[in-house]
Parts: C-alpha cells; structure tokens; sequence
C-alpha cells in the first residue's frame, strides 16, 4: 500500500520539466512547443489545484 502513495516521480517529472534546457539536447520545433504545452498544463493543474483546496475549505 505504501508504494502507491510515492510520489517522487511525480515531483521529479516537475522537476525536470521546469528547469533550464540541456544545450546538447535535439533542439527541433515540435519538441520545444510539445513542452511549453506541457508547462502550461501543468501550471494551469495547479493553478485549478489550489483554487479547488481553498473552496473546500472556505465552505
């Protein structure tokens, strides 16, 4: 039971999303918007994240 609640890789694939590009990575138009749709996903998640908690708890 204690292996579903990990959530390292969830905070790693964070992580590794918003930090600053490897220069010798393949740089190619596609990949680069695939991951700023990515970032902004993931921000808008818990942008939503949030103002759902802070309902719950105003109520």
């Amino acid at each position: 039971m204690k292996r579903y609640f990990q959530l390292g890789e969830v905070f790693n694939y964070f992580i590794r999303v918003f930090k600053k590009r490897d220069p010798n990575a393949p740089n190619s138009f596609n990949l680069r918007m695939m991951h700023g749709i990515n970032r902004i996903s993931i921000v808008m998640f818990l942008i939503c994240l949030i103002v759902m908690i802070v309902r719950a708890l105003t109520r």
